[in-house]
């Protein structure tokens, strides 16, 4: 069995919910090493502020200076320096604005201005209302990306291809939608 074949094997057997929860975050931090380091450097896991306050689920550092890549590209546009991915494996719960808010409340200015959730399901109506106001106030994005999405982005490694094609895909269709 092929690595990415395993992957996604493993995903699409992670129970959502509670007792999920832990197998999904550790699957996907290995899913997003595998698609993006490098170019991304390792991440740093459950990193917390300095008070302890804030808890970030992964936050992979972010080296491309050059524009060339599309990670150089999302560095210049989003200042993304430190990409940071959230990860919920909501079953019954909904992923709605809070989710937006306590991820939009890590991203600090030396961080830079892109986050992405990872979710187990489309987050709510009100989650895509709640990060179009906070791109309009704090120009932050902040996408969501579904297990199916991870797994065309491990598809298209498979290929050959740039997985953050997508990532760069999903930014431009953000500004198309965002009013």
């Amino acid at each position: 069995m092929s690595r990415v074949s395993d992957l996604t094997n493993r995903l699409d057997n992670c129970p959502a919910g509670d007792k999920g929860w832990r197998e999904f975050e550790d699957l996907c931090v290995e899913i997003l090493e595998f698609l993006f380091v490098p170019p991304l450097v390792r991440p740093i896991i459950q990193a917390r502020t300095y008070s302890g306050t804030n808890r970030r689920d992964a936050v992979f550092p972010n080296r491309n200076f050059d524009e060339k890549h599309n990670w150089g590209l999302l560095l210049r546009e989003l200042e993304a320096r430190m990409v940071l991915f959230e990860f919920k494996n909501y079953d019954k719960m909904e992923i709605g604005s809070q989710e937006v808010i306590q991820t939009e409340n890590y991203l600090t200015d030396p961080m830079g201005r892109l986050a992405i959730i990872v979710c187990s399901k489309i987050p709510n109506n009100a989650a895509h209302i709640q990060r179009n106001n906070l791109y309009s106030r704090r120009r932050k994005v902040i996408l969501f990306i579904t297990k199916e999405d991870l797994k065309e982005m491990l598809f298209l490694k498979e290929r050959g291809e740039d997985p953050c094609d997508l990532i760069v895909d999903f930014v431009e269709r953000f500004y198309l939608q965002h009013e």
